[in-house]
């Protein structure tokens, strides 16, 4: 006789939620399982569904369970999932349920930075194109929760931790922007962390990829269809930068599609993020028109390269979602020459072990100092204060009072923290809200223009 599958979610977040919601709906058997006795989404859980079978306190693998849905927090190799390695018990996660079922076409987006952009970017092409999308996945509405018979497509980004519990998920388009060391606190080298990532081409019809960032391309023996995309001249159907007459073009091949300067958000890794979503969006079959209307409006996401205000022709930039050492570096480098004067740049927070030195070209290169905040603070000072003033700061009011200080007549402020928030805030974008809303109150109104 056939056992009759019973689920185990363990962790319940946001995705664990996701994932109980649709296999109750569904009639599946399930318990959930988590190390907090009071995980975050159970209240919520409890509102929706009363009775669900709870093991809180610590992750408990009970024998009758037949398919573990993981968490994206929790690593497949993790000792407390060795009972479930020894029972051979399959460990999937919620992109895999999703893959199961998805019966439109799926475009997903990862990479180490600009993934959300990206994202973001393709869901207004699709909406400008006339298309309903499902938009989702590591980024906003969980994948599962985008299940609708109404929508044409759907635009998925996924982070490593995603991919490294999938299996059959059959995309349409996939990309891979580029791979660079983030996570060194769970990958135990660039090159698991690379794999986890490449993952996405699993299955793919057709892959783009970044050719100037070799650990993007894709397996050969996939024997996927390819495009790349660059900001050097391209060939062929390939996308990238021309220059003629002085003027920089989004290009495919030979044919220009509209001025660099036409493009709404800030900074060279944006061109990029820009160039991977025209081809993706062309392999999808979106209209041209279209897509390069969405580029000419589209600002950028918040906490990405993000214009605050300009005050006393000092332009101050909220950047909070640079939370490794390649989001950083590509930042300082994409803004380089949107200012007149040098950067003052902000950074710190919790390291995930990462190596800090590639920060010391660039800031060497385009910063004035350096602000200090946060667990690797002195780490950082130590690395970089050779290199440029440095300064150690409390918290945002100091932080906000230093850089006024220093700053010059045409420089701007960045918080591009190249860790993440974990020591002083809750987040990512609760460290990015609280900076905007201290530059906005004591750099004082009077002084500042609209950001245009």
């Amino acid at each position: 006789m056939t056992q009759k599958p019973h689920y185990l979610i363990i962790g319940l977040g946001v995705t664990g939620l996701s994932v109980a919601s649709y296999l109750i709906e569904n009639g599946a058997q399930l318990t959930i399982t988590d190390n907090r006795l009071d995980p975050p989404q159970l209240d919520e859980l409890l509102a929706r569904y009363p009775r669900p079978e709870l093991l809180l306190g610590e992750i408990t693998i009970p024998e009758y369970i037949t398919t573990i849905i993981l968490s994206p927090g929790l690593a497949v190799d993790d000792p407390a999932l060795a009972i479930a390695h020894a029972r051979n018990i399959p460990i999937i996660g919620d992109i895999e349920l999703f893959a199961r079922v998805v019966d439109k076409p799926v475009l997903a987006v990862t990479g180490s930075n600009g993934k959300s952009t990206v994202t973001t970017l393709l869901g207004q092409m699709a909406m400008a194109s006339g298309l309903q999308a499902g938009v989702g996945g590591n980024l906003g509405v969980a994948a599962l929760d985008l299940l609708d018979a109404n929508n044409d497509c759907y635009i998925l980004e996924l982070s490593s931790f995603q991919l490294e519990t999938l299996y059959s998920l059959r995309p349409q388009v996939v990309t891979v922007l580029n791979v660079s060391p983030d996570h060194m606190d769970r990958y135990q080298d660039l090159t698991a962390y690379q794999q986890a990532k490449q993952r996405i081409y699993n299955h793919a019809q057709h892959a783009v990829i970044n050719r100037e960032d070799k650990l993007t391309f894709a397996p050969p023996e996939l024997s996927l269809s390819i495009t790349s995309f660059g900001l050097d001249q391209p060939e062929s159907n390939n996308y990238g930068v021309l220059t003629e007459s002085g003027v920089r073009w989004l290009a495919k091949g030979k044919t220009k599609l509209m001025p660099v300067s036409e493009l709404a958000m800030l900074g060279e890794h944006n061109v990029a993020n820009a160039l991977a979503a025209l081809a993706m969006g062309e392999i999808a079959g979106f209209k041209l028109d279209a897509m390069l209307a969405v580029l000419r409006e589209f600002g950028g996401l918040e906490h990405r390269c993000e214009k605050i205000l300009i005050a006393q022709n000092i332009v101050w930039v909220n950047d909070s979602k640079g939370t490794n050492v390649a989001a950083t570096v590509a930042a300082l480098q994409g803004l380089a020459n949107s200012i007149t004067g040098k950067w003052l740049i902000i950074l710190g927070g919790v390291g995930k072990n990462a190596d800090f030195t590639p920060l010391i070209k660039p800031v060497e290169q385009y910063c004035r100092a350096v602000i200090l905040i946060g667990n690797e603070r002195q780490q950082l000072w130590d690395l970089l204060h050779a290199v440029v003033p440095c300064f150690m700061a409390n918290d945002l009011t100091q932080v906000i009072d230093i850089a006024r200080q220093q700053a010059q007549n045409g420089d701007g402020v960045l918080l591009s923290p190249a860790c993440a928030s974990f020591d002083m805030f809750d987040n990512y974008v609760h460290r990015g809200n609280l900076f905007k809303q201290n530059v906005q109150q004591l750099i004082g109104k009077q002084y500042a223009t609209a950001a245009g």
